[in-house]
């Protein structure tokens, strides 16, 4: 049926162009979503990522009790004796051991430098596996005090024992730096490498 009055030469041009405006703007709009899903997505995964690998950190501090066990009084490497030389057994080297560039000993990265550190690796929940060494950071094997101003990294602090030049006889009390280095292995072989260093507690 035919409209009642003919409608102007431009009404009967502009319809077409209406729709293909419309057209265009549904496809900005279908562009614009598939961008905002694909960003959600995006952070929703890193988000993961992050709290898993913040989960492996948190897992690592078993290695650190488990170490700092064995250097605390009655433990297998709180006599000075017990430090002087490498006990692979105890995951533990007496000397600064190699590392790559990003500070890294090569034992936790290197099948070839593994026999430095024997003992089996330790479970953490979830099913991580956590492998750590520590090593003393001396340039030899022996006492530490017989390693002279430049054979070891010291740690100095507060406390003072007797003997000195100072005044009183007093000199700070000197001990060796330790560095704990540990990898964790996740269940999806995700691999967090973790490290501090520390003082023989007295």
């Amino acid at each position: 049926m035919s409209p009642p009055f003919p409608l102007p030469r431009a009404a009967r041009q502009q319809r077409g162009i209406v729709l293909l405006y419309a057209l265009i703007a549904l496809l900005i709009l279908l562009v614009g979503s598939m961008a905002a899903v694909r960003s959600f997505n995006s952070t929703l995964s890193n988000a993961g990522n992050i709290a898993f690998k913040r989960d492996l950190v948190n897992q690592g501090e078993h290695a650190v009790a488990t170490v700092m066990a064995k250097f605390a009084d009655g433990g297998a490497l709180f006599a000075s004796t017990a430090t002087a030389t490498s006990a692979p057994a105890l995951n533990y080297s007496a000397t600064k051991l190699p590392e790559n560039g990003r500070g890294i000993p090569l034992a936790l990265i290197d099948s070839a430098h593994a026999s430095v550190a024997t003992a089996p690796d330790l479970d953490a929940d979830g099913g991580a596996k956590l492998r750590y060494v520590v090593d003393r950071l001396c340039d030899a094997e022996g006492a530490a005090t017989d390693q002279g101003v430049g054979g070891c990294i010291w740690a100095v602090d507060s406390s003072t024992v007797t003997g000195g030049s100072q005044p009183g006889g007093l000199v700070p009390r000197r001990e060796p730096l330790y560095r704990l280095s540990v990898r964790v292995t996740g269940p999806r072989g995700t691999q967090v490498f973790l490290q501090t260093s520390f003082s023989k507690p007295e």
